[in-house]
């Protein structure tokens, strides 16, 4: 793994007119003509619509912005094309769901102009959807700005029906996905917004290259009309920026069915190139560390006689990592500012100072010795003014001591006491914590995040991100935990944005220590989430002694975390999920498949192996007596040779999944 490579197939400028149907009418296509886009000026206002193999996906919608200082860039605006431009390139991953991306559109810029002031607005069609932005070059009448609404609109069907969550919450993006009409939609919703439209066609409405900007929120009506709602400052101002600068893409999403959507690669491609130029120390890779211990109340983060990263169990979680080949260990706790009230004031924390029962000289020695890393843990308990002070210090001690990985934190339901998660204040504190981490050399998991929106390709150090319901409510959740619906959501929810730090992986699903809660779904569907759920950073969530001596641990010790080609021969959201995908260093293939709480038979069809070739299909399936709540541990463990001609049927329980490794026989 090296430099990035970028293979331009052909990239032209045509400074042509787009098909004019009439006045102040401009028709778009994409590269096949699959999708179709129109804009209008009409009477000074500007709308946009858009159809998909010839049906209308979005009705004409409004665009523009107004700002402070009265200028309304809604009203009395003039229309001009200014050019149009076809690429086609592919690119390459440095790690990912999939190694070679093609990057295929068709672009179309025009000039918004009053009153001897302008902006651009360019739109990019591919036939997978569509993405647009407003641009504000220098030099064309704006200075310092202040941005009061962007009345983007995205107008839908009433009927069509949306999985969503609610924005402005407690916990951010941390809740149930819940589906309605979007006509019922009851509250603001996060992107990625998931809609099937009445007709089945399946649509995602999400932002891409999300920088120096305020995250968009969408904003219901009762016809089906979305609005974007910009998360504003704590004086109701959305942006605050100048000339020049431009928004993120607005993106629409468009497949035929669930599979289709899952397999975008859109958001990544409105992306622009790494900007970190050598990436072979971004590595992928699983770990394994002292955090599902305190969820379950065995351990603290707080110091005394149950501290949980202390020496001599961070040894013991090494000794099990080089045993069994992961890359690193996690030793949540290990620094000052656990102890208190944390969540309420996070001033306290430390990030390079241990405390008194976790050597770090010793350590790192120890792990290296090993062939381990450790995995720093930065909690800010949201007071990132104290993380900001010491940042750059605490990652000249990660380096220090051979860290290359750090899990950032940010409990709570606001920044600094007064910021969500969303607004332009946090987009631009987690961007610069991304671009001091590229410094050092450092990649980031970062916990109650900002949503992703593809910034990975820019800046491939950021691995992976919570951002959503993890299996850590199972431990402690009011609710019981996540239902077993949850994992065939999830890829096609929060996970169109990118990867998620689901900390999968728990063998013993009832909890003694908390009687109310428990871990909805089967031992194999468990092993099925290292497949279904993408992170290059994978954890083996569970305590060590829960794995030792369980067959099908196996599972998780060969899974790998980086992919050369993914495959969805089946799937329906909230339903049943199979993915197939190819290691990027191996001849191997992986599968998994789960269910929510009904039964699914799936047929394997090895036509993706390659012809001519054995493989060894080491199969993990839920026994004919399992059930996710009732017997979840009951698993069936076997080999079957197979070709790319080989079907076989698997049999899901109720919360149920299979794993299956084929390994080309030699």
């Amino acid at each position: 793994m090296g430099k990035l490579s970028v293979i331009p197939l052909f990239t032209f400028l045509l400074f042509l007119s787009v098909i004019d149907t009439k006045a102040n009418q401009y028709t778009m296509l994409s590269p096949t003509g699959t999708i179709k886009v129109n804009i209008e000026e009409n009477g000074g206002r500007l709308e946009y619509s858009v159809r998909y193999e010839n049906l209308v996906i979005i009705k004409p919608s409004s665009l523009g912005m107004t700002f402070s200082d009265g200028i309304d860039f809604t009203k009395g605006l003039k229309l001009e094309q200014a050019e149009h431009r076809k690429v086609n390139e592919t690119w390459e991953q440095p790690w990912g769901e999939v190694k070679t991306i093609q990057n295929k559109y068709n672009e179309y810029t025009f000039w918004i102009k009053k009153l001897g002031k302008k902006m651009k607005l360019c739109f990019r069609l591919f036939d997978d959807g569509v993405g647009f932005r407003y641009e504000v070059p220098d030099n064309v009448g704006f200075g310092k700005v202040e941005i009061t609404d962007e009345i983007t609109r995205f107008n839908m069907n009433a009927k069509d029906e949306a999985w969503w969550i609610g924005a402005y919450q407690k916990n951010s993006y941390e809740h149930l996905y819940q589906k309605t009409p979007l006509s019922q939609l009851t509250d603001t919703v996060h992107t990625p917004l998931t809609i099937e439209t009445e007709n089945g066609k399946l649509v995602s409405i999400h932002e891409a290259a999300l920088f120096d900007y305020a995250s968009m929120t969408l904003a219901p009506d009762r016809n089906g009309g979305l609005k974007c709602d910009l998360a504003p400052w704590p004086d109701g101002i959305k942006v605050k920026t100048e000339a020049p600068f431009k928004t993120p893409w607005r993106t629409i999403q468009l497949a035929e069915n669930a599979a289709g959507l899952m397999t975008s690669y859109l958001i990544l491609n409105l992306n622009e190139p790494s900007k970190i130029e050598d990436t072979s120390w971004i590595t992928p890779g699983k770990y394994v560390g002292i955090w599902w211990e305190m969820h379950l109340k065995k351990s603290t983060w707080a110091q005394g006689a149950n501290h949980g990263a202390n020496t001599n169990n961070v040894k013991r979680y090494i000794n099990f990592a080089a045993k069994y080949g992961f890359k690193g260990v996690l030793a949540e706790g290990w620094n000052y500012g656990w102890d208190g009230n944390w969540p309420a004031d996070g001033s306290n924390f430390r990030f390079y100072e241990p405390v008194p029962d976790f050597d770090m000289d010793e350590l790192s020695a120890y792990a290296t010795k090993k062939g381990v890393k450790l995995i720093n843990h930065h909690e800010t308990g949201g007071d990132v003014a104290n993380y900001l002070e010491q940042v750059e210090q605490a990652f000249e001690f990660s380096k220090k001591y051979n860290i290359t990985t750090v899990k950032t934190g940010h409990v709570g339901h606001y920044l600094n006491g007064e910021y969500t998660h969303y607004g332009q204040f946090a987009v631009e504190y987690y961007q610069k914590v991304v671009e001091l981490a590229a410094k050092y050399h450092i990649m980031l998991d970062v916990h109650e995040p900002v949503k992703p929106t593809g910034i990975r390709r820019t800046w491939p150090n950021m691995m992976t991100r919570e951002g959503a319901r993890g299996m850590e409510f199972d431990a402690w959740s009011r609710d019981g935990g996540n239902p077993p619906s949850h994992i065939e959501i999830l890829p096609f929810t929060r996970l169109l944005g990118g990867p998620m730090d689901f900390t999968p992986g728990i063998f013993e699903m009832t909890l003694p220590s908390r009687p109310n809660n428990r871990s909805n779904m089967t031992l194999a569907k468990q092993l099925s989430v290292y497949v279904l759920i993408y992170s290059p950073l994978q954890m083996a969530a569970d305590l060590p002694e829960n794995y030792e001596g369980n067959p099908a641990f196996q599972f998780i010790v060969d899974v790998p975390t980086d992919w050369d080609i993914t495959l969805v021969p089946e799937a329906k959201i909230g339903k049943y999920l199979t993915v197939v995908r190819k290691d990027r260093n191996s001849e191997d293939w992986y599968l998994g498949s789960a269910t929510n709480e009904d039964s699914h038979k799936i047929t394997v069809d090895c036509s993706f192996l390659e012809k001519n070739a054995r493989y060894t299909a080491e199969i993990y399936r839920d026994a004919p007596d399992a059930h996710w709540k009732n017997n979840p541990k009951a698993i069936i463990i076997e080999q079957k040779e197979v070709n790319s001609s080989s079907k076989f049927e698997i049999q899901l329980a109720e919360g149920g999944g299979a794993a299956i490794r084929f390994k080309k026989n030699n």
